[in-house]
């Protein structure tokens, strides 16, 4: 095999470590710490292509005829590394945080879903005030949907929003003003929790909502993510 084609076989070899990583811990072919330590490689390996190609592209008696070969190696190296590398820089600009919710003084509490988080590695119960400052100061914009709606119709315009993000219901009580779904990533298939609590507030209601990762320190602002679309979808 030519050194080209080498190098791009690295290339090709990052970019299968990147689509595996995902999609096999979905599976629990492994678990999600390897699944994370899988992107780590996918940006090693995806360098080391790329690098190889552009030294080779400095060489003109390699050069010659292996323009293209080489590029596409490079590109798809600098690809490959570069996806992981980003969700890695955004991990570091976000609070290693993974229970975000609208009301931080009194958190909507799990009932129904406890069972299913039993094994969970992170706990149900609510961090406290440090989790409270660190999530007022990073994502300050996370506030209770309040509505002129009863506590009836805003039940059922909450419940219909938790379907319409495609989550599963895992409970939905009227009574407590109470829903409890499961939100799955799409590429790891992380499980969240989402519970969402209705109640009256003056004239109309106020609904909260609080979103917690089962596994991981840090949620990479995904749960902020979930619950900002959560209400946009109430609001319209």
């Amino acid at each position: 095999m030519t050194l080209p084609r080498i190098a791009l076989a690295i290339a090709v070899i990052a970019a299968l470590i990147l689509l595996l990583a995902g999609p096999g811990t979905r599976l629990a072919l492994w678990d999600f710490r390897m699944g994370l330590g899988l992107l780590r490689w996918a940006v090693l390996v995806g360098l080391a292509a790329s690098v190889i190609a552009f030294v080779l592209l400095l060489v003109p008696s390699v050069r010659s005829g292996n323009v293209a070969l080489l590029a596409i190696a490079l590109l798809l190296g600098l690809g490959v590394a570069f996806l992981p590398w980003n969700m890695m820089r955004q991990a570091k600009q976000v609070p290693a945080i993974h229970d975000i919710s609208t009301d931080t003084v009194r958190p909507p509490e799990f009932v129904a879903i406890l069972p299913l988080r039993a094994n969970a590695a992170n706990p149900a119960i609510y961090g406290g005030e440090q989790v409270a400052r660190e999530q007022t100061r990073a994502y300050p914009d996370i506030q209770a949907y309040v509505t002129d709606e009863a506590p009836g119709p805003a039940f059922d315009r909450a419940l219909q929003a938790a379907r319409a993000m495609g989550w599963e219901i895992v409970a939905s009580d009227p009574a407590a003003g109470r829903i409890e779904a499961t939100a799955t990533t799409r590429w790891f298939g992380f499980k969240d929790d989402v519970v969402i609590r209705v109640e009256a507030k003056d004239t109309g209601s106020r609904i909260d909502v609080r979103s917690v990762s089962r596994v991981g320190k840090s949620d990479v602002g995904a749960n902020a993510k979930r619950i900002r679309a959560y209400l946009k979808l109430l609001a319209n």
